[in-house]
């Protein structure tokens, strides 16, 4: 059986300490509480019956009754008053640690969230990238890693030993050869708990990737976006039976690890009933002696017991500490993961005229062996509309993610005002560009979070941005205007846009970021002919004198733009104007306009 790596337990642990005292201090009152509630319990069941059957068996001896009665009430009342108090303990720290924990769970979905969304773009195409978000996740949720999840197994094991040296007095006082019979048993049943906890690591480890896939297919099949496309191919079936599939897998691997655990489990039930043997034999012999008292009797089994609790669930805590640790570092290690690009230091001039610059620009993919695009060499002037053309798969949305810094080059250099990207910060030359990509989103928001992802933003700047992208006329005949939501999701008076309004809206929202530079990704692929027009039209009113890149398949759009790039498998074939590349006879953009035209005119 392979063992899985060992985490930094130190690390971790010192990282929830940390975070606990500074987010959430009043979990330590609780842990307090906890510890009082424990030593009077525990004081109260060994202790107490002790006492009491000492004076039941005076009474029944005959003894002093008068004096004998007395004290039994009195210790009577005491064993019902210390339940009780320690009960009303037990509720308040149990309150508190309940909030704490409720908010430590909060806390990690949204780090994860914020670290999700914070990590390198090239990342979110990573497999082991999307292992470790997954690990990540499951580590601080399903599997308790997080701050409640191990600080309360580490103070169960303070508790544990305190309560432990208790009994111990109370063991060496009366029968000592209990320890030896305890410690033994102990030291078998860490062993057998050891096997079962490495078990379970390791089927953690194994259903990563299984988890991530159930999550796709479970969530994506109950999904109503993808309604139509289940029912009018009649796919359902693909699904279920993929999910069936999968779900045999995982329920493969979960018995592998119930059936490796049992064992483990009935090898301890054999050493739990050994131990309980060999107690009940020493002290019951004792007793029948005469040696100890019939109390001390009661009060060795108690301790006996609580001895033997104390113990393995001081073991138990610590490989459980282990476990939860090693779940917990999933989440430290996605928090620290590699970076793909290199972060620059150097701030993006103030300027709106900036010059862009690719310098014999080749580029794969990260863990791909075909070059995307090849020694590209293009200038783009301040203020010049640049109509990107090619084939599907010619790199064209490639030539674009490079530009934004989504991946970095793979040889050559891109230059913004004569300076590599690669040395500006990235927020700030992030802020140089408004893109559209033609796989754009719209949220579950309303129209003006959609487009400005601020609520407070005035309606005067959203109408600005709605009117030029053609979708202000609609949102006006809504209830809710610009505070209509966008789904019906959340909202019963929301609206569900259609595909034209929907790429509107991001249209909108590209406009709205009034970068010094836009980037337009087939802006128009959704709308109608008409629609499409007006956009055409107003293109120039929209962008201004801002430098803009436009990607599109459809070539009648490239006459409004200053310079044409035609790639062809990833090569920057042909750059001109229309008229220039038209009369290039048997050239790509030629071959591609006539054969466009000539379908319409057809």
């Amino acid at each position: 059986m392979t063992k899985a790596p060992k985490a930094p337990t130190v690390k971790v642990v010192k990282y929830m300490f940390s975070l606990a005292c500074k987010k959430r201090p009043d979990l330590f009152i609780a842990y307090g509480l906890y510890l009082v509630e424990r030593v009077i319990r525990k004081f109260q069941m060994i202790i107490i019956p002790k006492f009491l059957i000492d004076e039941l068996v005076a009474i029944y001896n005959g003894e002093d009754i008068t004096v004998h009665i007395q004290k039994a009430i009195s210790i009577a009342f005491l064993a019902v008053g210390l339940p009780f108090i320690a009960s009303i303990i037990q509720s308040i720290a149990s309150r508190i640690q309940g909030l704490c924990d409720e908010w430590f769970n909060e806390y990690f979905q949204v780090e994860v969230n914020d670290l999700a969304m914070a990590i390198d773009f090239q990342l979110t195409e990573d497999p082991a990238a999307l292992d470790q978000l997954n690990k990540a996740k499951e580590g601080m949720s399903w599997y308790s890693g997080n701050v409640c999840g191990i600080l309360n197994q580490f103070f169960d094991i303070i508790n544990n030993v305190i309560v432990f040296i208790g009994v111990i007095a109370v063991i060496c006082l009366s029968s000592p050869f209990i320890i030896p019979i305890e410690v033994v048993s102990l030291v078998l049943t860490a062993i057998f708990n050891k096997k079962i906890r490495e078990i379970e690591l390791k089927s953690f480890q194994k259903l990563s990737k299984s988890n991530r896939i159930f999550g796709y297919l479970f969530f994506q099949i109950s999904d109503f976006h993808y309604g139509k496309d289940i029912r009018l191919y009649n796919s359902s079936h693909l699904f279920n039976k993929k999910s069936s599939e999968h779900l045999d897998n995982q329920i493969a691997a979960w018995t592998e690890q119930a059936e490796g655990s049992r064992k483990q489990q009935y090898c301890m039930n054999v050493v739990s009933a050994a131990e309980n043997f060999a107690t009940y034999f020493y002290i019951g012999y004792r007793a029948l002696k005469h040696i100890i008292t019939i109390g001390d009797f009661s009060m060795c089994l108690s301790a006996a017991s609580t001895f033997t609790e104390c113990c393995n669930n001081t073991v138990r805590d610590m490989q459980e500490i282990i476990k939860r640790v090693n779940y917990a570092n999933e989440f430290l290690k996605f928090k620290d993961f590699p970076i793909a690009i290199s972060k620059g230091t150097k701030p993006v001039e103030a300027r709106t005229d900036h010059i862009i610059e690719f310098k014999d620009v080749s580029f794969k993919y990260p863990r791909g062996d075909k070059y995307i695009l090849k020694h590209v060499n293009i200038t783009i002037p301040a203020g010049q509309h640049l109509a990107v053309v090619g084939l599907n798969g010619a790199g064209k949305t490639t030539f674009i993610k490079l530009l934004c810094r989504l991946y970095d080059v793979t040889d050559g250099e891109i230059l913004v005002d004569g300076t590599n990207i690669k040395e500006y910060t990235e927020d700030e030359y992030r802020k140089l560009f408004g893109v559209l990509f033609q796989d754009f989103k719209i949220f579950a928001f309303s129209v003006r979070e959609n487009i400005s992802f601020d609520p407070d933003t005035p309606d005067e700047r959203i109408d600005e941005v709605l009117k030029l992208a053609g979708l202000y006329d609609d949102v006006q005949k809504m209830p809710n205007k610009n505070n209509t939501n966008l789904s019906k999701s959340f909202d019963k008076k929301g609206t569900d846009f259609s595909g034209g309004q929907k790429q509107k809206t991001a249209i909108a929202r590209t406009l709205f970021k009034n970068a010094p530079i836009v980037i337009l990704d087939e802006p128009t692929a959704a709308l109608d002919p008409i629609a499409e027009a007006e956009i055409y039209e107003d293109f120039n009113k929209m962008v201004g004198g801002k430098t803009a890149i436009y990607i599109s398949h459809r070539l009648s759009s490239c006459k409004f733009c200053d310079k044409i790039a035609v790639f062809d498998e990833g090569v920057l074939k042909e750059y001109g104007t229309h008229e220039e590349l038209m009369k290039m006879e048997g050239g790509v953009y030629n071959q591609m306009f006539t054969t466009q035209a000539k379908q319409y005119i057809d």
